[in-house]
């Protein structure tokens, strides 16, 4: 019998049991949502794809709606409180005093939002230098390694197998040959197609690497959320940077398909590094269980500048989530403006209706996104949510020379949170994220200018226009985001 006409000898049979598997299947998966689906919405929504969309809302929520978190997510809990219980020296010395000593008083309920759980305070004596473009933050990341005399910590979600991560990757060897530690902490999934060469070069020279979350979980499920968007380096535990530069050509503005590439990246020296410096160990600890630490790892700091700077962490193993915390007060405690950047943009509804208020009641609310996405899905559901920014007097631009990566929130002239996490739920909720707060004008100054050069780059939204675009924008905007929760 040949399959056809089996398949139409039994064809009531199949259907009927494949009636029955997907009964079951809906079903199981439904209590599997509920179980782990905090947030109403996201709930919802996952329970929707799973009823409407038969088997394939089911492996959809299998491979991004499940974090697998009971086992991975408690081992990262257990590694960061026993992290945090070593000796770690000179590390008392920034983390004393109030959480916001030296703060405004208007600012000092975002410097103890950033300290809640196991946050850091807010640290005085802090030199800050922004970079706008990938080329100066990558020689001034160099020079560092090259200056390196203890170790080299690198953490990062894309290391590309190109000429830039080659170049870095020298660098990291070249370190390693002088017999100074060198750690490479990379994402899994984010840098999948890591070199095994440059890995193997690494270690021969006598480094260390190591992947977060192996993308291969155990029995093989595969792990797409729980990622570590962290960029950080430390340099002997007194420079370190941070933003959003991952390792790549494309962040040099080389891939002709994004075109140039707008970006913010951080270099700072002074008691804030260590904040950077144990948000690295914690996570290498998890992934290798090696625990670094002691006076070598956190030296007395010194103060080279002026900066008020708080590192802010956030991430899945934590039920507070200080980096949403921050942006969702830091907006509502905006009284003259308050300006967004971000290429992905895919808000909780707080953040939104935090966005929405603050631009009805005449404070000047504006998003700066993307004009060409590199990702569809992501940049159609932020048009579902433009509508609602428009209607309440937001203005939104797009960026149009090319890439803009850059992810900060300035309010008011006098607070910027500036650092890997974008204003969207996979960032705010599913990722680890590594932000820094300042409390200081002239840094936020700066990054006001940054910004304006921009919108005379961007064009900006006309509402009316906006509103009349084609119904098969509209549907699609709808479609994707009810993908929101993983976006």
């Amino acid at each position: 019998m040949g399959f056809m006409d089996f398949v139409t000898r039994f064809a009531p049979d199949i259907a009927g049991s494949l009636v029955v598997l997907d009964v079951l299947v809906v079903g199981g998966t439904l209590v599997w949502v509920l179980q782990t689906k905090r947030e109403t919405m996201s709930a919802i929504a996952w329970s929707l794809t799973v009823l409407l969309v038969p088997f394939l809302g089911a492996l959809l929520f299998f491979l991004f709606g499940s974090q697998y978190i009971e086992r991975p997510l408690r081992r990262k809990q257990s590694k960061r409180s026993a992290y945090q219980r070593l000796d770690h020296g000179g590390e008392g010395h920034a983390a004393t005093g109030a959480p916001g000593a030296g703060v405004p008083e208007r600012w000092d309920t975002l410097a103890r939002l950033g300290h809640h759980g196991d946050g850091f305070p807010v640290t005085g004596g802090n030199a800050v230098a922004l970079y706008h473009d990938g080329h100066p933050a990558y020689d001034a990341m160099l020079a560092a390694i090259k200056a390196a005399e203890r170790h080299v910590h690198l953490q990062t979600f894309i290391f590309a197998n190109d000429a830039t991560g080659h170049r870095f990757m020298d660098a990291l060897c070249d370190c390693a040959r002088r017999k100074v530690e060198v750690r490479f902490l990379y994402d899994s999934i984010g840098s999948y197609n890591i070199s095994s060469r440059l890995l193997r070069q690494l270690a021969d020279a006598g480094g260390r690497a190591a992947a977060f979350l192996p993308m291969l979980g155990p029995m093989h499920r595969l792990r797409v959320n729980l990622r570590n968007h962290r960029k950080i380096l430390v340099v002997d535990g007194r420079v370190a940077f941070a933003g959003g530069l991952n390792v790549g050509d494309e962040y040099l503005g080389r891939d002709p398909a994004l075109g140039p590439w707008r970006d913010t990246h951080l270099r700072l020296e002074g008691p804030a590094v260590h904040g950077l410096q144990r948000v690295f160990l914690e996570d290498w600890f998890f992934a290798t269980e090696e625990a670094p630490h002691g006076a070598r790892y956190f030296p007395r700091p010194a103060a080279p500048g002026t900066s008020l700077v708080q590192v802010v962490h956030s991430g899945p193993d934590s039920a507070y989530k200080a980096i949403r915390e921050t942006y969702f007060a830091g907006i509502l405690n905006a009284r003259k403006r308050v300006w967004i950047a971000s290429p992905y943009f895919v808000p909780d509804a707080g953040i939104l209706d935090a966005m929405v208020l603050a631009a009805r009641s005449g404070v000047d609310v504006r998003y700066l996104g993307l004009f060409r996405p590199d990702k569809w899905i992501p940049f159609l559901a932020a048009r579902f949510y433009w509508a609602d920014l428009l209607a309440a007097g937001v203005k939104v631009y797009q960026y149009t020379p090319g890439m803009m990566h850059a992810k900060y929130v300035l309010v008011d002239g006098e607070w910027a949170s500036v650092g890997s996490a974008n204003a969207d739920n996979r960032s705010l909720l599913l990722n680890f994220e590594a932000n820094c707060q300042f409390f200081d004008p002239a840094v936020v100054a700066e990054l006001e200018g940054a910004y304006l050069r921009d919108l005379e780059a961007s064009v900006r939204l006309d509402p009316a226009v906006y509103a009349a675009r084609p119904l098969v924008g509209r549907l699609a905007e709808n479609a994707a985001r009810l993908f929101s929760p993983i976006l």
